[in-house]
């Protein structure tokens, strides 16, 4: 019989750490639900400001005579969310381990509304002047505070509650929820600039979509209200097993561990913004295609990770996880110079048919094992620090993509090769990482 690592004596294998056993199906579908939900209106939140980002938010809170540098200052404000995301997962991870995971979990998805339906109540620069961009930064911070401690918790309640045959599916929730979230937060977006002019869409048409953020977020409040704490963390709390300090002895003996959790992100995090948040401003800015094709494609691939994502985690759940990862770097490597090209063209099918590759089968495919793989780096007592820390560190990357490529494609004059290698660089390295981390996964009971 596995037993659990004793994280405070680095002499014991990680391999020994077991995962749970679930008290229930009924339990482990509640649990996959609620992360799901959860996920969604997280996820509908943060990526809401990118999409805001790269369209309206630099004439009406950054106004500049140049428009790159209202663009820039716009994109920096986006990537002030991420600073705050490993904040956020040192916090919740570290209340998580000790007060359980459903508390911080019904937290992060009330702050996060709160956050981001402010967010469509502020003034802009012309009513409040300089105030108006401090505020906008400061919600954002806390938008990433709020979200940095979220995939943590509903990552593990839906891992520690799923039987072993079916983990990966039960848990992909988490990973299908930021799709749905993104789906929906474009969707009406996109609506809510069509159903108005130009002028009424950037008086108050903007603003729909982030007060809508309060009913979806108490909607998820409600549903996880209803889960169970894991019947892992029970454990701990009934063996009295819980540590003081649980980040600080993750980062004493497993930093290894936290390392691999960064070097594999690589891979969904390049893919993730440069694909939905930084191809609008580029087609937007360097390119005379509609902004129009992109939303479009990108809504079509959001839509088709539905399908995609819990189907990879099905088929994880039969073959195992560990070659995921592998093809799915790959296949990003050699679809990124294609993408660009096919942004260029603005063609709806040669863009979507870009996202299906680069999201849809390499992003997708990749965090669709990462619940598992990331929570069998860690014992359950240190799980939601260590994991979680992780994952939102990582995180931290991704909100400086879109920055970064817009300094390498003003610095190449236009060329968006720079960006292209970038992003196939970046998938190659997550897939090595991943070779790299393999032996660390405990994927037995």
């Amino acid at each position: 019989m596995t037993t659990n690592l004793d994280v405070q004596s680095s002499s014991r294998s990680p391999h020994t750490a077991a995962l749970p056993t679930p008290k229930s199906p009924a339990d482990a579908r509640r649990a996959s639900l609620a992360g799901t939900v959860g996920a969604i209106v997280d996820w509908y939140d943060f990526f809401l400001y990118g999409t805001a980002a790269a369209t309206v938010f630099a004439p009406l809170f950054f106004p500049s005579d140049e428009p790159t540098t209202g663009l820039l200052v716009s994109l920096s404000t986006f990537a002030v969310g991420f600073l705050f995301r490993p904040l956020g997962g040192a916090v919740f991870g570290h209340f998580g381990d000790k007060m359980g995971r459903r508390t911080m979990l019904m937290l992060t998805v009330l702050i996060m509304g709160l956050a981001s339906a402010l967010i469509g109540a502020l003034p802009t620069y012309e009513t409040a002047g300089i105030w108006a961009p401090i505020m906008l930064v400061a919600l954002r911070a806390i938008q990433g505070f709020a979200v940095g401690g979220e995939w943590g918790g509903a990552a593990l309640m839906a891992v520690e509650s799923a039987p072993k045959e079916r983990r990966n599916f039960l848990s992909a929730g988490v990973q299908t929820g930021s799709f749905i979230g993104l789906l929906i937060g474009t969707a009406v977006f996109f609506l809510c600039k069509k159903l108005t002019t130009p002028e009424q869409f950037l008086e108050w048409g903007w603003r729909i979509p982030f007060l809508l953020s309060i009913s979806l977020a108490l909607f998820a409040l409600w549903i996880r209200r209803s889960v169970p704490e894991s019947e892992k963390f029970q454990e701990v709390k009934e063996h009295q097993t819980e540590v003081a300090a649980p980040l600080s002895i993750v980062l004493k003996t497993r930093p290894l561990q936290v390392l691999a959790v960064i070097g594999m992100r690589l891979l969904d995090q390049s893919t993730y913004y440069l694909a939905f948040t930084f191809s609008l401003a580029y087609v937007t800015n360097y390119t005379t295609a509609s902004p129009d094709s992109v939303m479009v494609a990108s809504m079509i691939s959001m839509t088709v990770a539905i399908i995609t994502l819990p189907t990879f985690a099905k088929l994880a759940d039969h073959f195992g996880i560990r070659w995921f990862y592998i093809i799915a770097s790959i296949v990003g490597a050699i679809t990124a110079i294609p993408f660009f090209h096919a942004l260029q063209t603005g063609s709806i099918p040669l863009i979507a048919l870009g996202f299906f590759f680069l999201i849809n089968i390499c992003h997708n495919m990749a965090t669709a094992v990462q619940p598992v793989w990331f929570s069998g780096l860690f014992d359950t007592k240190v799980r939601y620090s260590g994991a979680g820390f992780g994952y939102a560190l990582a995180g931290a990357t991704g909100g400086f993509m879109p920055l970064i490529a817009t300094l390498l494609i003003n610095h190449a004059n236009g060329s968006y090769l720079p960006v292209a290698l970038l992003l196939g660089g970046l998938c190659l390295a997550g897939g090595l990482t991943s070779l790299w981390s393999y032996r660390w996964v405990n994927l037995h009971d």
